[in-house]
Formats: structure tokens, sequence, C-alpha cells
């Protein structure tokens, strides 16, 4: 009897770094077939002096060619240096790496944070991370590297930690508890907008706050319910490697001298994270101040140019706004200096650069990830087949006889599924407004509630596309604490660990804008979904 043989095939991996070369050159590939066939669409754009639309015709630029060929090599450093993500993670390495070599992000994480129940520190990272899109995307590059230090230190799996921020930063990403830099993009757009209809329209930077505080809030506590209860089990538990475990050396002492050096090292860690408290404060005062304008001395991180205050602390020449990422970081860096000092953590200068640099190290091959994901975000947005796609989707909407909650949900939809081909909010609400807040307001419904219905949709798919400049943090961050390297995590195998919580949070998104719009509750002060 002859045995037979099954032939398995090996399943293959592709690590992230080899997709997105892949997904590179695709993209080359359609931009040439794409112009060879002309592909192009034409969006309008509000002329505020003329009060009316002006079309602007745009085509897919081919970079299947020798133009695009110099564009791609004579761009790729500056590509590479200009990516977003990449300083701000640096920079947010940098402090987290001394906060944790000194041994006071473990300490402030064994003495208090793993008191903590876990679906209620689960609620304060979704809900942080929801409110942190106030200021630019700082919540990426903090947040996940962070919580995934956290969920390590006790003792639960990092992987979850990741998958949990970045969703509470991507799905939460158009909300916040105060008026942050999104108001600032996006009001002008909905002004110039609504002058359209309505000559006298005015558009005020709080109009959005109240349904924005209240959505942070549902989205974190449903949030925390799918992450729980669905993601968690699904991801499962952490098993520890050699590499990753901390060993311990036993030897022989006795029980006396073991409890008098817990002793002693107790009495170090609470010198340690008073110092820490004290300069924290200090430095919290600092910052505070320097955002308080006509006191002496005050207001150094304010954009003094402008007269409204929010556009002082959140406008595009804000000094707060632009070093909000350093200012964080910094706050890390000087209580962990305060901490070491207090708890005698380390032994000199040497000692906290080896344990910085042996941390750091580890993180390489997330900047090699980034370098080839910037050339590929760089090279599609040159294409213009995003802002093609999503022209031809605004072109839907002009055309469609429909109001109400229809309307509403439509549009919804509509702005979703361009977030998946374009990722920036004000990119998008520049091609959709013109047509939006005008077809909105002609059927009563404000202006102020048609900006909400953009900044749910884009919140509803953000971070459901590798095109998001910031997914490779979480990606990149996976990979780093995943215990098989034969088997790396895959851009598939990412988006299908977040997949429940994107449909859910989805889903909760067009029931609180459809369901805010029936009671007709305000969604800032005096400021309601209809006219």
């Amino acid at each position: 009897m002859n045995d037979k043989r099954k032939l398995k095939l090996k399943k293959f991996y592709f690590h992230p770094i080899t997709t997105f070369l892949i997904l590179s050159i695709l993209v080359i590939v359609l931009s040439g077939v794409f112009s060879l066939f002309e592909m192009q669409a034409t969006y309008n754009s509000v002329n505020v002096n003329a009060k009316d639309l002006e079309p602007t015709l745009i085509t897919v630029e081919n970079l299947f060619s020798l133009s695009g060929l110099r564009f791609i090599v004579s761009n790729a450093v500056k590509n590479f240096l200009s990516f977003g993500p990449m300083g701000m993670l640096l920079v947010s390495v940098i402090a987290l790496s001394l906060a944790e070599s000194t041994g006071f992000i473990e300490t402030v994480t064994k003495r208090y944070l793993s008191k903590i129940p876990r679906h209620i520190f689960t609620f304060i990272v979704l809900f942080v991370a929801s409110a942190s899109s106030i200021v630019n995307e700082v919540g990426y590059a903090l947040l996940i590297p962070l919580v995934a230090v956290i969920y390590f230190i006790n003792k639960r799996n990092p992987l979850l930690g990741i998958a949990t921020a970045f969703c509470g930063v991507s799905f939460g990403y158009g909300v916040s508890l105060f008026v942050g830099t999104q108001e600032i993009m996006l009001m002008e757009y909905t002004k110039n907008a609504a002058i359209l209809i309505n000559e006298s329209a005015h558009i005020a930077l709080s109009s959005n706050l109240i349904f924005s505080i209240a959505a942070t809030l549902v989205l974190s506590i449903v949030g925390t319910i799918i992450i729980e209860n669905i993601i968690a089990p699904r991801i499962g538990k952490y098993k520890k490697e050699e590499e990753f475990a901390n060993t311990e050396q036993y030897s022989p002492i006795s029980i006396e001298e073991e409890e008098q050096k817990q002793i002693e090292k107790e009495k170090r860690e609470k010198k340690g994270i008073r110092a820490a408290l004290i300069v924290g404060i200090i430095y919290s005062i600092f910052v505070i101040y320097a955002l308080i304008p006509g006191l002496p001395g005050s207001g150094m991180m304010l954009d003094m140019s402008e007269k409204i205050y929010s556009q002082q602390i959140f406008g595009p020449k804000s000094y707060f706004q632009n070093g909000f990422s350093y200012l964080v970081a910094l706050f890390f860096i000087v209580t962990g200096f305060a901490y070491a000092f207090g708890a005698k953590s380390i032994k000199n200068d040497k000692d906290l650069i080896d344990k910085m640099s042996s941390k750091i190290s580890k993180i390489a091959p997330i900047f090699i990830l980034m370098f080839v994901v910037s050339q590929f975000v760089a090279i599609y947005k040159k294409t213009n087949i995003g802002i093609v796609v999503t022209t031809w989707l605004v072109s839907i909407l002009e055309y469609i006889e429909m109001n109400g909650i229809i309307l509403i949900i439509f549009t919804l939809v509509i702005i979703a599924l361009s977030g998946l081909l374009l990722t920036s909010v004000s990119s998008k609400w520049a091609l959709f407004s013109p047509v939006v807040v005008p077809i909105y307001m002609q059927s009563n419904i404000s202006p102020e509630f048609a900006q909400i219905v953009m900044r749910a949709a884009d919140s509803m798919t953000k971070g459901f596309t590798p095109l998001l400049a910031s997914f490779v943090i979480y990606i990149g961050y996976l990979n780093l604490y995943n215990l098989n390297k034969e088997k790396p995590i895959t851009i598939r195998k990412s988006l299908k660990m977040i997949t429940p919580y994107f449909l859910l949070i989805a889903a909760v998104w067009i029931v609180l804008i459809v369901g805010w719009y029936i009671v007709g509750l305000p969604i800032g002060p005096g400021v309601y979904p209809t006219i």
C-alpha cells in the first residue's frame, strides 16, 4: 500500500516593509494606467470675494515615467525627513526611554496603575486617546509606546494596549474636550461654504463643543466594552520570551537581608516619586503660565499676532501647537530625572545613556519601516489618485435629492468611504464643504451640524487604512512586541485585530449623529442641528 503524502503549502508572511514596497510599486504602475486613460475630476472651491464657486481640474499624475522616477529619487530623503510621525515618535521614544530607564514608569505602574481595575484603565486610555486629538496627532506617537510599556509591566498583553491606544486615537479623532486644532482647520471651510447660502453666516469655534464632549464620553464607554469583551479575548494572553522577561538571579541570602533590601528600595521609590511629583507640578505650572496672556513674562507659547485666544493657542503659528509633542516629552524627561535623583536609581550619566541606548535600539525596525512608508505615502499623494476618487464621491452628493436623516446617513457613508483613500480631514472637508454645507442649509440643517457629520465620518474609517501616516506606528509597535518573528504581523492581520472595534464604533457614530439630530439637542452654545 503506497503512502500518500499530502503536500502542504507553507503560508508565507510578508513583513510590512515588503508589503509597503509592493504597494508603492503598485501605485506607481496604477498612476501610469490611470494617466493613460486620462483619469481626472473637477472639484469646486469657494471664492470668498466673489461668493461663488471656482472649478479646478485635477488629473492623475503619471509616476510610471522618467519624470516620475526623477521625482521618486530626488525626493526620497526629503520625504523621509519631513514624514510627520517620525519626528514625533523619535522625541517621544527618547523621553519615554529616559523615564523607563530611571525606573519612573515601572514604579508608577506597579504602585498605582496596577491597582486600577482593567476595564477602568481601558476607559482611561480610550478617553485620553480621544481627547489627544485636540493637538495634532501626538496621541499616536506618545500613547501607543507608553501604553505598550505599561501593559507589559502590568503583565497584560502589550499588543492589546497598542490596539486600544490606536483605536482610541483613530476612531475618536473627531472629538475632544476643548476647542482645538481641528475646529480651527475646519471652521474656515465651513464658513466659506455657508456664505454661498447666507452671506452673513458666522461659525463659532465652540459650535461643536457640547456634542464633542458628549461623544468623547460615549465612545470611551462603548469602546471599553468592545475592547474588554471582544478584542481582548481575540488577542489573548502574552507569553514572555527570555529576551523580554525580567530574569532574576537568585543567591543564598537571609530573609532578614531580603526584607531590609525591600524596605530600602521602597523608601527610595517613595523619595523618587515625591521628587518627580514636585518637579512635575512646577513644570506644569510653568507651561500653564506660558499659555496665559497679559501677565508679566507670560504667554510665551502663544501666537500673539492672533486676536482670538483659541487661535493664539491652537493656530498654525502657535508655539504651543507646534511644540506640544516636545512639551509632553519634556514632562517625562524632567520627571524621570527627578525620580532618578530622589530614588538614586541611576549610577551616573553613562549608566543612564547605556540603558536608554539599549531601549531605543529595539525600535530600529520601526524607523526602517518608516522610511519605506514615507516613500509610499509621498508617492500616493503625488499621483492625486485619492483626490480624484474623492472628488467623484463628492459629485455623487451633488446630484442626489435627499433630506433629513437619509441625507445625513448617506453623507456619513460617502465621506467615510473617501477616508479610506484620503486621510487628511482638512483636505476632505476642502472638497466636501462647498457641496455638503449648502445642501444641508437648503434642507434646514445647520452648517455647524454639517461640520460634525464631517468629523464623525472622518473618524469612522481613519484607523482602517494603511494610507494613514501614523498607521506605521501602530503596525511597527505590534511587530516590536510580536514574539513570533517567523510570522510578522501583516497589514491584513493588524486590521483584522481591530475590525470589530471599527465596525461597532462606526455604528455608534451613525446612531449618535442621527439620534442627536432627531432629539434636536444643542451641539454647541446656542447652536442646534437645524437652522
